[in-house]
């Protein structure tokens, strides 16, 4: 018998982010049953989750592989940031922002053994302003509401429908900061990157790096950025 298919009250929240981290306390201090936070893959094992025994598992930023095991054997649950069929894989805020996007959809879905496929519990409008942090706080506040509708509801999740469209997930060399275009362009690099544990928009200047973060445009449309110089190493110089 699957855990999934015993009556309980308890639930596990993994995620790798310090802002969901912090959201997960203030949100289990208000609400009822057993929560177990998981922040290392190395704890996301079979033998772990059988001793736990969780109802649902939440995937709030997660950003590593579940294992099969774990997928098939509990009622998994992810938060991606499009309005999936459309957007499905990797880096979806910064692959929204090049597109021209500046609003979305925050899924919850079931998940399966291939990416981002699996049906669907909700969908709510999330805004794209601002840099990927304030994105992804404004994200872990909404993830969290539904994590709460899902497992006071136990809504059961139904299958997507639409064009599948796919994402690929972005490399550190893509940080670069283009030589050409125009301003906003640079605005939205800058921003969709500025974020902690993200690599930051860079440009190599010699034996420098430059890295952006804190961008915005004043009065009089200049575009404005914190600036972070550091010399590169041998082996990092392009």
């Amino acid at each position: 018998m699957k855990c999934s298919d015993k009556k309980h009250n308890h639930y596990v929240i993994a995620t790798v982010k310090e802002w969901n981290i912090k959201r997960f306390h203030q949100f289990v201090s208000e609400r009822p049953g057993k929560w177990t936070l998981i922040t290392d893959k190395e704890e996301l094992t079979r033998e772990n989750l059988e001793r736990i025994n969780p109802k649902y598992i939440f995937f709030p930023h997660w950003s590593c592989i579940v294992p099969e095991s774990v997928i098939s054997n509990w009622e998994c649950v992810c938060f991606h940031m499009t309005d999936v069929p459309f957007g499905r894989g990797g880096s979806p805020l910064q692959n929204l922002i090049v597109r021209g996007f500046t609003e979305t959809k925050l899924t919850a879905l079931k998940m399966e053994k291939e990416l981002d496929a699996g049906p669907i519990y909700y969908k709510v409008d999330l805004s794209l302003e601002g840099s990927a942090q304030k994105i992804f706080e404004r994200t872990s506040d909404k993830v969290y509401e539904l994590i709460e509708k899902i497992f006071l509801n136990e809504r059961k999740p139904t299958p997507q429908t639409g064009k599948v469209v796919k994402f690929s997930r972005r490399t550190p060399e893509q940080s670069e900061m283009s030589k050409s275009g125009d301003l906003n362009n640079c605005y939205n690099h800058i921003r969709m990157l500025d974020a902690g544990s993200y690599p930051k928009a860079f440009m190599n200047y010699g034996e420098f790096k430059l890295e952006f973060g804190n961008s915005h445009f004043n009065s009089e449309g200049q575009l404005i950025a914190t600036v972070t110089i550091s010399k590169q190493s041998e082996e990092n110089k392009q």
